[in-house]
C-alpha cells in the first residue's frame, strides 16, 4: 500500500499499472501470483438438454457426471477443466 502512494505522490510514470492491473492480466497470471489470491475452479449448474434437470458439477471434475433424471453424460473429464456434453447449459454457483 504504501509502495502505491509512493508511485501517485512522486509521480513516476511506469508503462503498466502495477497497483490496479486489468482484468485480463489478472486472470492470465498463474493463481497463486494473483494480487489477491483466487481460485481457478468453481462450481456450476448444468441443465440436461433431455430431462431439463439441474445438476451441480465442479469446473474441474476428474469422473464421468451422469443426470440423476435420464442417466445422460453431463460431462466428460479432461486434463483440467470438465468438458460438457454438446446442448448443456451452465451458470456459475454464487454463494
Amino acid at each position: 500500500r504504501a509502495f502505491c502512494s509512493k508511485l501517485q505522490t512522486n509521480s513516476i510514470k511506469m508503462p503498466k499499472d502495477l497497483c490496479h492491473p486489468s482484468l485480463a492480466d489478472e486472470k492470465s497470471k498463474h493463481k497463486l501470483k494473483r494480487l489477491i489470491q483466487s481460485p481457478n475452479s468453481f462450481f456450476m449448474d448444468v441443465k440436461c438438454p433431455g430431462c431439463f434437470h439441474i445438476t451441480t458439477i465442479f469446473s474441474h471434475a476428474q469422473t464421468v457426471v451422469l443426470c440423476a433424471g435420464c442417466s445422460q453424460v453431463l460431462s466428460q473429464p479432461t486434463g483440467g477443466k470438465c468438458r460438457l456434453t454438446e446442448g448443456c447449459s451452465f451458470r456459475k454457483k454464487v454463494d
